[in-house]
């Protein structure tokens, strides 16, 4: 061949044109298409394009409505209190700033010491929550006792007996104790397993787990505790974290038990902290009251923002079983 080519004066052989394609629209007509490309297969993936782009335009006006009212408390923690009813867009005409310094200081103590109180009361929950609802998880979900079904039915109906049911018997006996104005009814409860959701969601991750695990170290001469404490609690991380996140959640915005076991203002915690400001009697400061409602929310926005893929992971892992 090259030979060939040589003897033709070296010049290479022109390179075929791609034939062009004939298609037929709807109306019978032939047609042709330069690139070879089929429009019908270009139609749908157009198609599908558009409806991801409605779907996440729609998706982001919903989103902005939800965030609305949070954005619109933001906005107002930086106006004037006279501004604050009177303006209900999110373009900020004046920039206050003395809001967040009057708030910090308005109350008995700084606005500090309110969330320390907090931080306290959530901690010892984490701490109760994570130790007394594995404990009995793992002896719903391992051990073999009697009337383990009918106290597991026991606990999972505690799930729907609200808490306004027993806060009067509760309240009754820690006043007895005198307990009362301090942190030990907030945090005793959570050392007792009381929190029958978190027991149920570990339950069901225990039971995901091969039962060789537990075999294998029962014949190396393990007991319980250490099988509990080896070997099934290093595996039972996402379901540890998901109970450390929705605990700190959910303790740090209770306001109705605390409102009821604190009544000594250097005692309150945030949510109590936080209706302080508001006075029935007086003006009320709505504006450090945003500005500290802000304030309080920097915690919680915190723990969601790097616990998140912890606790998608706990709850897919909890909820498929």
């Amino acid at each position: 061949m090259t030979t060939n080519m040589q003897a033709s004066g070296g010049q290479t052989p022109p390179v075929p044109e791609r034939p062009e394609t004939t298609t037929t629209d709807s109306t019978g007509n032939g047609g042709t298409t330069g690139t070879g490309v089929d429009r019908a297969a270009v139609k749908p993936r157009d198609k599908g394009r558009r409806n991801r782009l409605v779907k996440h335009v729609i998706l982001i006006v919903f989103g902005l409505i939800m965030l609305y009212p949070l954005l619109w408390m933001l906005v107002s923690s930086l106006r004037p209190n006279d501004e604050i009813f009177r303006l209900t867009g999110l373009v900020l005409t004046t920039f206050e700033v003395s809001n967040y310094v009057d708030g910090w200081n308005a109350l008995r103590s700084p606005f500090g010491h309110y969330m320390i109180n907090s931080m306290i009361v959530v901690l010892g929950s984490i701490v109760g929550n994570l130790v007394s609802c594995s404990l009995a998880a793992y002896a719903f979900a391992r051990l073999r006792f009697r009337k383990r079904s009918v106290l597991f039915a026991i606990m999972l109906m505690t799930i729907m007996l609200p808490i306004h049911v027993v806060i009067v018997p509760q309240y009754i006996i820690f006043s007895e104790l005198g307990w009362v104005n301090t942190f030990v009814p907030l945090i005793l409860p959570k050392l007792l397993a009381t929190d029958a959701f978190f027991v149920f969601l570990m339950i069901q991750f225990i039971r995901g787990l091969p039962r060789e695990l537990d075999e294998a170290a029962r014949i190396d001469g393990c007991g319980h505790f250490k099988i509990f404490s080896k070997i099934i609690l290093p595996l039972m991380l996402p379901a540890l974290a998901t109970t450390t996140i929705f605990t700190f959640i959910w303790t740090w915005n209770d306001f109705f038990s605390q409102l009821i076991y604190l009544t000594d203002p250097e005692m309150y915690t945030v949510p109590v902290a936080l209706r302080s400001f508001v006075d029935s009697t007086a003006t009320s400061s709505w504006g450090s009251l945003f500005a500290m409602s802000i304030v309080s929310l920097l915690p919680i926005f915190l723990v969601f923002l790097f616990g998140q893929k912890y606790l998608v992971k706990g709850i897919a892992t909890t909820g498929g079983k």
